[in-house]
């Protein structure tokens, strides 16, 4: 029998049915990467989102070097490296004896060597453009976002979800007006992003009828639509976690301010004001992420006045965040030239206990977890979310890949959120403390180690998955401990593969590695063959693999279609260690020099 999650509104309506391989239901970040994947892969895919138009100013800002290792796996890195303000130094500032904050340390931003890529920031409206232009390349222009389309009823057929040809989730969507797809702005005449921060809209009443119903026919579904999800919802799956008395508003604003280092990211402390982050924009922009001292709240909804529940965002204005700013920056001053978008949210750790149910509805992004923005975490961990699970999806609805593999998702990136709320919630209470040595303080230098120690988590470049089905290695009881076979000790399984520079043996050119392997759903083996040109036994080796991988008893051959190249589905990648004065093409066996069949 179909499980019912929520009942469907379109009985007694003629409305449009059809069949999709894979529905998106939200276009932030995580869904733009699921999108990505889909249109590159040729996947059958819808993506929707309840906004009528997209973002094109605040939100998200922050491009972790790993994030941006998979904008360049995908052919856009070139992007951000034009048009985002990229960070090579941070400041820390601190009250001194007098209650003025000063500069006490300037360290160099991330971690050095890591990536090639250093952290940069832009809206989220420009991330999403370059999204938009690959997904109309990758697509020809088949795969657009479709808006503005809310959810209304998901019922899925347990009795099919064993049956890889069935489509057994049922999602009814009606198209919005204009009108109730506008964001709510709370009386301010500033486009800001209270909307998104606090609980309560998901259950606002539409004042307009629906434009449109259609029923969708679904093999899978992808909840990639933001903290107060829909999607998880109607799945049962409560997050389980906290939320802070911590109160931040954000601005987004030209800044006229004698700060020496305003064009680096900067932590600074005040005695008794609060704190401020402040991160370089594009164009000239400089984001505050400003802690607020006392925040207006409204009454809870039947129960007694003075109750407090949700903070009163009409009283969230740029004034009153700009206010709290001067008084933390004293005796530095700050003034506004132009002012863009400013928001406000309250501090909350949570993670979803499930990301998925029947290995055929899952959720990702802030859908699974939330937290501060002070690690510049949210955007990446979420694109990261969707990079993961993507490709799995669609090499299940190609027949490529087992779908076993899909339990991995979960499994992978579950520990990931876990890893993050532990550091952002010890990280945001040392931003948000209150400097000095007694009780109820907290110590800047610890402040500042902590930053220190976890800079390469920050970047993303540290992930490591633990032994699955696509990951071959043993158990372990210590997440700390890497694993690497004993022939290759610096490539730890389970990590992001190292991006060495490498020179081609064919013309002598220089690579980073991760450009030979993108984003195009193909599986690569990377053979390291030493320097077999001084030793007979590792030219006997290279000869005897190079002859298996030739064969018809090879896996390479036997999940090659036989009208496709022979790399077209698992690349052979050979790495070798010999003079490249000494060897010559036809040195390498033939199964690595592939030539196209005529």
């Amino acid at each position: 029998m179909p499980a019912i999650i929520s009942d469907s509104p379109t009985a007694g309506l003629q409305v449009k049915e059809s069949n999709v391989d894979v529905l998106i239901v939200g276009a932030g970040p995580s869904g733009y990467m699921a999108a990505i994947w889909f249109a590159k892969l040729g996947i059958n895919a819808r993506i929707i989102d309840k906004r009528g138009t997209k973002v094109f100013t605040g939100q998200a800002d922050g491009l972790q070097p790993r994030a941006l290792e998979v904008f360049n796996s995908f052919g856009f890195a070139h992007r951000p490296a034009k048009e985002a303000s990229v960070g090579f130094e941070s400041c820390y500032y601190e009250p001194d004896p007098n209650g003025n904050i000063h500069k006490v340390a300037r360290k160099v931003e991330g971690v050095v060597g890591i990536s090639r890529f250093n952290g940069s920031v832009i809206h989220q409206g420009r991330i999403e453009q370059w999204f938009t232009d690959a997904i109309d390349e990758f697509s020809n222009n088949t795969l657009k976002v479709e808006r503005p389309i809310i959810p209304e009823s998901l019922v899925v057929d347990e009795s099919k979800i064993q049956d890889q040809s069935a489509y057994p989730i049922t999602v009814t969507v009606k198209k919005l007006s204009d009108e109730d797809a506008t964001p709510e702005q709370f009386g301010h005449k500033l486009e800001n992003g209270l909307y998104r921060q606090f609980a309560g809209d998901q259950e606002r009443e539409f004042t307009h009828p629906p434009e449109s119903r259609e029923i969708i026919h679904a093999k899978y579904v992808l909840g990639t639509d933001g903290a107060h999800s829909w999607v998880r919802k109607q799945l049962g799956i409560v997050p389980e976690g906290e939320s802070t008395d911590y109160i931040w508003g954000v601005l987004d604003i030209v800044p006229i301010t004698n700060l020496p280092d305003i064009r680096k990211r900067c932590a600074i402390h005040s005695a008794s004001n609060g704190s401020i982050m402040i991160i370089p924009r594009e164009c000239d922009l400089v984001r505050f992420y400003i802690q607020l001292k006392e925040t207006e709240r409204e009454p809870e909804v039947g129960s007694s006045a003075g109750t407090q529940s949700r903070v009163d965002r009409s009283k969230i204005t740029p004034e009153a965040i700009l206010d709290r700013a001067r008084k933390i920056l004293h005796p530095y001053t700050l003034d506004v030239a132009e002012t863009h978008w400013f928001t406000g949210y309250q501090i909350g750790q949570r993670v979803a206990p499930k990301f998925e149910k029947w290995e055929r509805v899952f959720i990702a992004g802030d859908a699974c977890h939330t937290h501060s923005p002070k690690a510049g975490q949210g955007m990446n961990i979420s694109m990261m979310d969707t990079f993961n699970l993507a490709w799995k999806i669609a090499h299940v609805v190609q027949g490529k890949a087992s779908p076993a593999i899909l339990q991995t998702y979960e499994q992978e990136r579950r520990q990931v959120a876990k890893d993050l709320i532990d550091y952002d919630f010890k990280l945001s209470r040392l931003f948000s403390g209150k400097p000095g040595t007694g009780e109820g303080t907290i110590s800047t230098n610890e402040f500042r180690d902590f930053i220190d120690k976890g800079s390469a988590f920050t970047t993303g470049c540290t992930v490591d998955y633990d032994a699955s089905v696509l990951v071959s290695k043993p158990m372990r009881e210590d997440s700390s401990i890497k694993y690497a076979s004993p022939l290759a000790t610096q490539l730890f399984i389970g990590m992001r593969f190292p991006d060495n520079r490498l020179v081609m043996q064919c013309d002598g050119r220089p690579w980073f590695i991760h450009d030979k392997m993108p984003s195009d759903g193909r599986w690569r083996l990377l053979c390291f063959c030493g320097d077999f040109k001084s030793s007979p036994a590792l030219a006997a080796q290279l000869v005897a693999v190079g002859d298996y991988f030739s064969s018809p008893k090879s896996f390479i051959t036997k999940y090659t279609p036989t009208d496709e190249r022979v790399d077209s589905v698992i690349e052979l990648i050979l790495v070798h260690a010999s003079d490249a004065n000494n060897v010559e093409w036809d040195d390498f066996p033939l199964a690595f020099r592939p030539r196209d069949r005529l």
